[in-house]
C-alpha cells in the first residue's frame, strides 16, 4: 500500500515517512560511489612505482603526475557539481562516470606523462563531480530522522575503496604490470553505469525545486518506486525558487556559511592527507621496511572506515555540528601523539589508525554538514565548492610537511603543525549556524500560512 503524501508537497513526504527499501539502495550505491575516490588514490601510489621504472622519469616528474588527479578532482567538484544543480543528480553522475571510465581506459593506452596526465586530470573530473552529486542525492532520498547518517555511511566509502582498492591492487601488480590498476578501475567504474540507470531515479527534492519537463510524471514514477503514494499537482513553486542561481552561494544569505565551511573543510584536509601522505615515509625513516609501512597506511584506512561508520551512529543521538567539532579536536591530539611515539611498529600502527578514525569522521561530519547547510539549489555546487577548495589543502600538505622536513624540523615538530588544521578547522564551525531538517523555507509558496513545521526526532546543531 502506498503511503499518503502530506500536503501534497513528496519532499515532506520523503522526510517525514520512514526510508523504504529504493532509498536505502540508492544510499548504498552511494557508498560505492564514493569508494571511487578512494580506490583511484589507492590505486594510483601502487601504479607510479612501475610507471616511473618504465618510463624513466624522475621523482618530480612523477609528482607532476600524480598531482594531476587532485587538479581535475578540484575542477570537477567546483565545476560539476553546480552542473548537478542545473542539469540533476542524476544526469551528472552517469556523465562523470563515463569520463571517469574513458579516463580510466585511455591510462592504459598512454605512451607517455603527458598523454597519462591529460587522461589523470579527465578522472579527476569526473570523481569531482561525483563526489559532489553523490552528496546531495544521499540527503535528498533520505529522511530526515536519517539524513545525517546516510550522509555518514556514504562518506566512509572513501577509505572502504582505499582499503579494498589496495588489497586488490597489490594482487593485482603481483602477476600484471601498472597497466592492470587502470584497467580493474576502468571495469568497476563502468559496471556503476547501468546500476545508476536503473536504480537510481531522479531526486524528487531537485525535480519539485527546479520543475523541468514532465516534472509532475518524473516525481510520481519515482514516489511510486520509493512506495509513496502520487501527487495531483507539482507543490506552488516561488518566484525566488524560479530564479534561483547556483552562485547563490556567495549571496549574503549564504556567504558567511560558504567561507566557513570552505575554511574548515580546508584546514580539515590538510591534516587528514599529511597522515596518508606522509606515514608511509615517516616509519620507513624509522628503520621499518616499506611492507611495514604500507601496513600502517591500511591501517589509517580502517580506522578512518571504523570512525565513519561510529559517526553515522552517533548522529542519531547526538547533534551534528558539536559532534564534528569534537571528532576535529581529537584528531587534532591523535596526530600530535602519532608525531611523539617511538618506534614501535605495533603502536605506530595503533595511533595511526586512531587519527585515521578522528580525521576521517571529521571529513564524515563536514560531508554531513554540507547536505544541511545548503537549500536544494546550490546543495551540490555549495558541496563541490568546499570541497574542491578543500582539494588544495590535500595538495598543500605534503608539500608543507616536506619543506618542513627539509628544514629540519623533527617528526613530533611537523606532526604539531600539521594537526594544527583540524583544530583551525573545529574553530571555525563554531561559528556556523545550520540549517533545520524541513523544507526549504524559500521554497515555501508565497501564499501558504505559515512554514512547514520542523520534522519531531529530527537532529539539529
Amino acid at each position: 500500500m502506498n503511503l499518503p503524501t502530506h500536503n501534497n508537497d513528496p519532499r515532506q513526504t520523503i522526510l517525514t515517512s520512514p526510508m523504504g527499501l529504493l532509498q536505502l539502495i540508492v544510499v548504498t550505491i552511494a557508498v560505492g560511489l564514493n569508494a571511487l575516490d578512494g580506490f583511484d588514490v589507492m590505486s594510483i601510489s601502487f601504479a607510479s612505482i612501475g610507471i616511473q621504472k618504465e618510463w624513466h622519469i624522475d621523482k618530480a616528474t612523477l609528482g607532476a603526475v600524480l598531482s594531476m588527479e587532485l587538479i581535475g578532482m578540484a575542477a570537477g567538484s567546483i565545476l560539476l557539481g553546480g552542473l548537478a544543480d542545473r542539469i540533476g543528480r542524476r544526469r551528472t553522475v552517469l556523465g562523470c562516470l563515463i569520463l571517469m571510465t574513458t579516463g580510466m581506459f585511455m591510462a592504459t593506452r598512454s605512451g607517455g606523462v603527458v598523454e597519462l596526465s591529460c587522461w589523470r586530470v579527465l578522472t579527476g573530473l569526473g570523481i569531482g563531480g561525483v563526489l559532489a552529486a553523490v552528496n546531495a542525492i544521499t540527503a535528498e532520498f533520505a529522511n530526515a530522522r536519517s539524513r545525517d547518517a546516510c550522509v555518514s555511511f556514504m562518506s566512509i566509502g572513501y577509505p572502504l575503496g582505499a582499503v579494498f582498492g589496495g588489497v586488490i591492487v597489490a594482487q593485482l601488480l603481483k602477476t600484471h604490470d601498472w597497466r592492470s590498476v587502470f584497467y580493474f578501475g576502468a571495469a568497476f567504474t563502468a559496471t556503476l553505469i547501468p546500476i545508476v540507470w536503473f536504480l537510481v531515479p531522479e531526486s524528487v527534492h531537485w525535480l519539485a525545486r527546479k520543475q523541468p519537463a514532465d516534472a509532475l510524471g518524473r516525481i510520481n514514477r519515482a514516489m511510486k518506486r520509493m512506495g509513496f503514494a502520487a501527487i495531483d499537482s507539482l507543490p506552488p513553486q516561488v518566484v525566488k525558487a524560479a530564479r534561483g542561481s547556483i552562485w547563490d552561494i556567495f549571496a549574503p544569505a549564504l556567504m558567511a556559511t560558504t567561507v566557513i565551511l570552505t575554511i574548515a573543510y580546508f584546514f580539515h584536509v590538510t591534516t587528514f592527507y599529511f597522515i596518508l601522505k606522509w606515514v608511509p615515509s615517516i616509519i620507513a625513516s624509522m628503520g621499518f621496511p616499506a611492507s611495514s609501512a604500507a601496513g600502517v597506511l591500511t591501517w589509517a584506512n580502517v580506522g578512518g572506515a571504523a570512525g565513519g561508520a561510529l559517526f553515522g551512529v552517533l548522529t542519531q543521538k547526538l547533534s551534528l555540528k558539536p559532534l564534528t567539532i569534537v571528532t576535529m579536536v581529537l584528531a587534532t591530539v591523535g596526530v600530535i601523539i602519532f608525531g611523539h611515539t617511538p618506534a614501535n611498529l605495533d603502536r605506530l600502527s595503533l595511533l595511526c589508525a586512531g587519527a585515521g578514525f578522528f580525521g576521517n569522521a571529521g571529513i564524515v561530519g563536514m560531508y554531513a554538514i554540507f547536505a544541511r547547510a545548503y537549500p536544494t539549489h546550490v546543495r551540490a555546487f555549495g558541496t563541490g565548492w568546499a570541497i574542491g577548495v578543500g582539494r588544495g589543502g590535500a595538495a598543500l600538505a605534503p608539500w608543507v610537511a616536506g619543506i618542513l622536513f627539509k628544514n629540519g624540523h623533527p617528526v613530533p615538530e611537523v606532526a604539531f603543525v600539521m594537526a594544527m588544521g583540524s583544530l583551525v578547522a573545529a574553530c571555525a564551525l563554531l561559528f556556523l549556524k545550520l540549517r533545520s531538517d524541513e523544507v526549504d523555507s524559500e521554497e515555501q509558496p508565497v501564499a501558504a500560512p505559515a512554514a512547514v513545521s520542523a520534522v519531531p526526532g529530527a537532529t539539529a546543531a
